[in-house]
Order: structure tokens, then sequence, then C-alpha cells
């Protein structure tokens, strides 16, 4: 089976989608189950996870939704405010219904590039841990001293970094980026997820070799039984196609994966990861 563990939908009425504004031409539209079917049954993708694009409980419920209208939606990383009071009883909710998997805070977005350490939110992610609920991390480079701090604080918590972390791959910059990847990496518990690659590229512009280091060095680091494919669509629109993002992935991976490695990382780890 093969799983795509990253992709988003949004329809722009529902008006909470900050980041997403009328500049960002290929993606100011609505994208829906409809306009991803087709690419899915191309490319014989069974299941998908769809990951939250906005910072809202009713975002998290608008996927839900969506999950139980499509049965090829495995599971929805949803959206909870890791500083509010009532986190658990949210947490819980959630946790009642079968599509809900995990959940993902935007730091990305945050002026704080601490926030992840602030008391109130160790606090609940603490409740993640207790409960098993997987997050991922929307990071950048700059944020890896205060991930590697959280993983100190809980090294049994189960982490997926989305996007290997946003390197700049248009610059090659893999100095720095590299070696904490390494650290990250050292946690058992932790994944990566191949994903988010092409928008770190020259825009549109890009060549299919630049992408080697950056893949290889996830890989190695990882291994093939910690690291997932994602496709970031409609996201990946930016720079490229569905079928870029698969070609990037394909022609970049080690020579000397086998079929199992394959599997591994085109859907048995997001499987087991995400528990679906």
């Amino acid at each position: 089976m093969i799983i795509d563990s990253h992709q988003h939908f949004w329809k722009l009425s529902r008006n909470d989608y900050k980041w997403l504004t009328e500049d960002l031409l290929e993606l100011y539209r609505d994208y829906m189950p409809n306009d991803l079917y087709p690419i899915l049954n191309e490319h014989q993708i069974e299941k998908t996870i769809v990951v939250q694009a906005a910072p809202t409980i009713n975002e998290t419920l608008f996927l839900l939704d969506l999950f139980e209208e499509h049965e090829w939606i495995a599971g929805v990383v949803g959206w909870l405010d890791f500083t509010e009071l009532n986190f658990k009883q949210h947490l819980e909710e959630l946790l009642q219904h079968p599509g809900f998997v995990g959940v993902r805070p935007m730091l990305q977005d945050l002026d704080e590039d601490d926030w992840i350490l602030r008391k109130d939110v160790l606090k609940n992610i603490e409740l993640l841990v207790q409960y098993d609920v997987p997050l991922d991390l929307l990071i950048k480079p700059r944020h890896f001293p205060y991930i590697l701090e959280l993983l100190k604080t809980f090294p049994q918590l189960r982490v997926v970094v989305n996007h290997i972390a946003k390197p700049n791959i248009a610059k090659q910059q893999i100095d720095g980026w590299k070696e904490a990847m390494g650290e990250i990496a050292m946690y058992p518990n932790v994944m990566c997820k191949l994903s988010g690659l092409v928008t770190e590229a020259t825009h549109k512009n890009w060549a299919i070799e630049e992408f080697q280091p950056f893949i290889n060095h996830v890989v190695n680091v990882f291994g093939t039984n910690r690291v997932m494919f994602g496709s970031d669509w409609p996201v990946c629109n930016l720079s490229g196609t569905y079928n870029d993002v698969l070609a990037i992935l394909m022609e970049n991976l080690p020579t000397n994966l086998l079929g199992k490695d394959l599997e591994m990382i085109f859907g048995e780890n997001a499987k087991r990861f995400y528990k679906l």
C-alpha cells in the first residue's frame, strides 16, 4: 500500500488560512478531495494523511468531516492550541474520532522560535506522551536548538519532522542542517518526512540533482524505517507538480535500497507511525 503521508485541503471561504494570500497564484483557490483523487489514482496511491493548514480547531473539524466522506483519507493531523487551559479536554474529544491521528502546531509561523519550550506548552506536550499522540513538527533550521531540547525533555515523545526541516536547497546550504538532523535522528522515536523539498529549491528552475545530498543524508541518519514519502500537495504546485515530487524522490534515493526499503518509505512507516 502506497501512502502519501502529507497533503492538504482548503476552502478559501472558511477564511482562516492567514498565510494563503492572493499573491500565491497557484494556491489561491479551493483544493478539495476531487482535485487530488485523479492524481492519486494515476500513481496507484491508496491512502493519504491530510494535515492541517490553519491554526484553528474548526480546521481540524473540517478535515475530519472530509475523512468521513472519503475512504482513501487514512487520517487527519489536526491543530490544537497548546497554550489553552482546556487543552486536555479538546485532545480527549479529538481522540474519540477514528480519523484523528496526530497534532501539528505551526511553529514556522510563530514569532517565538522557542515557543515549544514554554512551560504551558510543555505541560500539554506531556499529555501527548501520556496518550501516545504523535507530534508533527513544521520547523526550519532556526528551530533546531529548541527541538533538541524538547526531545531531551521528552525522549519518548513520538515526533515526525515535516519537510526535512526546510533547509535552503536553492543555495545548497547543507552545513549546520546536516549536523542538527543527525542529532535529531539519534532519538529513536523521531521520524522524518521526505516532503516539501521542491518548494525549497529555486522556484520552478530547479535541477533534479539539487536534492540528492539532502535526501541521502536524511535516509542515512534516520534509516529506511524512519522516513516517509509525503507530497505536500497542493503546496508543491508552487514549484512543480505531484509528478515532479515523485520523480525527485525516486531519482535521488540511495541506489542500494531494496524493495522492502521502498515499501517502508512509501507506506509502511506512515502506517506504523500514525497507527493506521
